[in-house]
């Protein structure tokens, strides 16, 4: 069956390779390595404090409470690692969590896009979200934010779908709403919901239809805002009051000194590679339909993308992570823009897309090369300087996948014919290449310097069998989520638990250029342990154990 436009292969169906491209994109990544820091770390942990007898209705990370975030991702998280493992490794079972919210994403952003710019729209939205530079390596992360992703792109296709179907767009706003708040907190209910009431400013919002659609979308919220943190309260008022005050309204006034300080202007100067090739095409549609920015396809998404900016740039904290949700707006934007893109802008995308693969495609291989085999040998030396944890050899299993999907992108190209969504599907197709080799070909060397794995290891054989509680000082989230998920250890926090105070052992970390810590000097103490994962030069544990005071002289 011809595709529709001749400009995807030509068989099977254009939405089929829509799929195969996104699915191709999701999948590598999510498996074959350790939970990394920090995100990672600290939300795995979480999860696997449910898998081992958690409370269900309070984040708890190593035996203490973490009200950091609702518990939305954790639990799919938990359910997906109880599910799948074995066969999968309980971390990467987890991870397949991130790709369930990913692919709703997708889902969800097609879906807005064949509302508002007819039904074979869908398939570019999708295409032009997945090749934004920014997006590859957050969404393949064990992190909350790719559920509040799929939030807010339900959020969108109910927007979108309101001037239509009032009823069944209310369902989509508020479910997606619910969903981004109780995988984040408040960002996505007050961004969506700000959206919903400014957008009656464009005529196809302005009817009374679409004051059913907010009576809907408000109904269909109550479920996801209210149970949970009404549960919360009646657990804990306290704690109900660090995660409402302290984390969320602490982190967007600043009143807690809990996440980077945002920079003037840091969103916008994010943007220009962060969305690439997103930002340049919805600039490009926007120019086209400046005379008519009322209409539902402009409206949306360009109102979308403005407020979520506003919203984000107000906030006193801010990450680089955070700026996923404003990818979503930018795609639904481009859509058109691929349309009515000039043959020398098309021309220079789709070009610029094969050699731009074909680079990273070459390089990637050749640091391969050099890095399991050893060829060239002075590259190969100073890689394995670089990560000296890492064991290099050939592996078929990667070298395989490697080999698929830098294959797989030549045929693609070739098969490719003429028309309007080429460039779109080229960038689509080098970045899923890109990805795809990196992922598969290097993540095991990555994952040696990244993973905690072998120092945990190195620790625990310091320890005695039976040792009994250990306190911590100064060691970060991510370090005691992994602790306890790779050596059964809950530690102690000394600055927030006394009766971390009483343990006979404490595990100590400080960062290359600050002063060494040296837990509680009321009693003497001896050093069992130091280490730090193999090629980090910054970052230092030791393991102390307490030992009696010797008498005094009279």
């Amino acid at each position: 069956m011809p595709s529709s436009g001749g400009q995807y292969p030509s068989a099977p169906p254009a939405a089929l390779w829509v799929v195969a491209l996104a699915a191709a994109w999701i999948l590598p990544g999510l498996v074959g390595h350790d939970p990394w820091k920090p995100d990672e770390a600290h939300t795995f942990g979480i999860a696997y404090s449910l898998l081992n007898g958690g409370d269900w209705l309070v984040p708890m990370l190593a035996g203490e409470p973490f009200m950091e975030k609702p518990p939305l991702y954790y639990w799919t998280a938990a359910l997906f690692a109880r599910v799948l493992s074995p066969p999968l490794a309980l971390h990467d079972a987890a991870r397949l969590a991130s790709g369930f919210y990913l692919a709703l994403t997708f889902v969800f952003v097609a879906a807005a896009a064949r509302e508002l710019y007819g039904r074979d729209r869908g398939g570019v939205a999708v295409l032009v979200l997945l090749g934004c530079l920014g997006l590859a390596i957050p969404a393949h992360q064990i992190i909350t934010d790719t559920a509040q992703l799929a939030g807010f792109a339900a959020g969108f296709y109910g927007l979108a779908l309101a001037p239509r179907r009032a009823l069944a767009g209310g369902a989509w706003l508020g479910t997606g709403a619910g969903i981004g708040f109780l995988a984040k907190g408040l960002l996505a209910p007050g961004v969506l919901g700000l959206l919903a009431l400014l957008l009656p400013l464009a005529p196809a919002w302005r009817t009374r239809a679409y004051a059913k659609t907010l009576a809907i979308a408000f109904v269909a919220l109550l479920p996801w805002l209210v149970p949970w943190p009404w549960a919360l309260y009646a657990r804990s008022p306290a704690l109900f009051n660090e995660w409402l005050f302290v984390n969320n309204f602490g982190r967007f006034t600043g009143s807690n000194d809990l996440g980077p300080h945002a920079q003037p202007l840091q969103y916008l100067r994010l943007l220009p590679w962060f969305a690439l090739p997103a930002l340049p095409l919805a600039g490009w549609a926007l120019w086209r339909a400046r005379r008519n920015l009322a209409a539902p396809p402009t409206a949306l998404p360009l109102a979308g993308f403005v407020v979520l900016l506003l919203v984000l740039s107000a906030a006193a904290q801010a990450r680089e992570l955070y700026a996923l949700p404003l990818l979503l707006p930018l795609a639904l934007l481009a859509t058109p823009g691929i349309d009515t893109l000039r043959r020398g802008a098309a021309n220079l995308t789709y070009w610029f897309s094969i050699m731009g693969g074909a680079f990273f495609m070459a390089v990637a291989w050749f640091y391969w090369c050099a890095l399991e085999l050893g060829a060239p040998a002075k590259l190969h030396a100073h890689l394995h300087n670089l990560q000296p944890g890492y064991t290099p050899g050939f592996r078929w299993l990667p070298f395989a996948a490697g080999a698929l999907y830098t294959v797989g992108w030549i045929v693609v190209l070739l098969r490719l014919r003429r028309g309007r969504e080429r460039p779109a599907v080229a960038w689509a197709a080098s970045m899923t290449m890109v990805w795809g080799v990196v992922a598969t070909l290097f993540v095991g060397v990555l994952d040696a310097g990244k993973s905690y794995r072998s120092m945990i290891e190195e620790l625990v054989r310091a320890l005695p069998a039976q040792h009994g509680c250990v306190a911590s000082e100064g060691v970060g989230e991510p370090q005691r989520a992994l602790l306890h998920y790779f050596a059964g250890i809950a530690t102690y926090q000394m600055e927030t638990a006394r009766r971390g105070a009483d343990c006979e052992y404490v595990l100590v970390q400080w960062r290359t250029g600050e002063n060494e810590r040296t837990p509680m000097m009321r009693a003497h103490w001896e050093t069992l342990w130091e280490g730090a994962r193999p090629g980090d030069r910054t970052e230092r544990f030791r393991l102390y154990r307490r030992v009696a005071a010797p008498a005094h002289r009279h």
